[in-house]
């Protein structure tokens, strides 16, 4: 059993008072109406203007990116609205700042976006998610990140399966289980990458789940941008995939119909799909445990610091190996 460590909470100093003050010393003047949005890792809310209007701040987490990583991401939206694709970027304040200092604090305002977050389903809206994914890979391939990090095994692997061995969040007697099943999986991940050969690398949305899509009458736009990173393309298609082997086929060919009427698509990507989920994966467990102190991962996540979760897992990875000795999903 973990202990929850209260000196380690990064927001608890983030009170209503703080947020305001901090908006009405840009010149946004709120009513007083603040709404807490759903978000673990950063803290965001929709705040009512004194005009009956609404905008959305975004405070980062202390320690997570640097500034200078932070406006990359900001750079890298801005980028995509100037090119008329449906993102959300960081209003300017004073000499152009997308990224305002308040009391030990960053944050940054957008304008507020409605929609919902969609169901994927259909030849349609897939082809559609695959014609917008492309024309953001399309811009994020002209030049690369200098200050975000790329997505690959040392990072998104061993380093997280490191921190988890080595904190005491795993059960005792499942420590041993979970050591060897991760330390296969990850060389199953690296037969993948190796099958796959040098890949090109761009920026990406980097989390391109259907939670971070949301969608209007005029089609689907991404709101968060904080996981971008560089990497392979299929890093932003293969979460969009669901169902069996056969169902995930057919998904994937609508996607890519859509992908290649704006940018191509190298096929021996195909073979990072079960590897990129399995790096996920061991990423999404070290990701809980290196927030555990912050109240809100306990609240969110109760059934983390349970035997069963890590049986689960256990599991989970087992199937991972198994499914990454497969040959890659086929195109059409």
């Amino acid at each position: 059993m973990t202990v929850m460590n209260t000196n380690l909470t990064p927001f608890s100093a983030l009170t209503p008072d703080i947020i305001l003050n901090a908006l009405d010393n840009i010149g946004l003047h709120s009513d007083g109406r603040l709404l807490a949005l759903n978000s673990y890792e950063n803290r965001v809310y929709q705040v009512g203007m004194a005009d009956a209007s609404f905008i959305v701040t975004k405070f980062y987490r202390p320690e997570r990116w640097t500034t200078a990583a932070i406006l990359e991401e900001h750079a890298f939206i801005r980028e995509l609205f100037e090119s008329e694709i449906p993102v959300v970027p960081a209003m300017p304040f004073g000499n152009n700042q997308t990224l305002i200092h308040a009391d030990g604090f960053r944050f940054s305002v957008f304008p507020r976006q409605g929609g919902r977050v969609p169901e994927l389903e259909g030849r349609e809206k897939l082809e559609w998610m695959g014609r917008f994914i492309a024309r953001i890979h399309a811009i994020g391939a002209l030049k690369p990140f200098k200050e975000r990090p790329t997505l690959n095994i040392a990072g998104f692997g061993d380093e997280p399966r490191a921190y988890l061995l080595a904190n005491n969040f795993i059960p005792a007697d499942l420590l041993e289980a979970y050591r060897s099943v991760s330390e296969h999986a990850l060389a199953g991940a690296r037969r993948c990458f190796e099958r796959a050969g040098q890949m090109k690398s761009l920026r990406l949305h980097g989390d391109c789940y259907p939670g971070n899509i949301l969608w209007t009458d005029d089609g689907p736009h991404f709101v968060d941008f904080d996981d971008s990173r560089m990497g392979p393309a299929i890093q932003d298609l293969w979460m969009l995939l669901s169902g069996d082997r056969a169902e995930m086929t057919v998904q994937l060919n609508h996607l890519l119909t859509g992908y290649r009427t704006f940018y191509d698509f190298d096929s021996r990507e195909l073979h990072l799909i079960e590897a990129l989920r399995t790096l996920r994966l061991i990423h999404y467990s070290a990701w809980i445990a290196r927030r555990w102190d912050d109240p809100a991962f306990p609240m969110a996540f109760p059934w983390f610091d349970t035997p069963r979760y890590w049986q689960d897992r256990i599991i989970e990875l087992r199937e991972q190996i198994a499914l990454m000795d497969e040959g890659p999903l086929e195109l059409d």
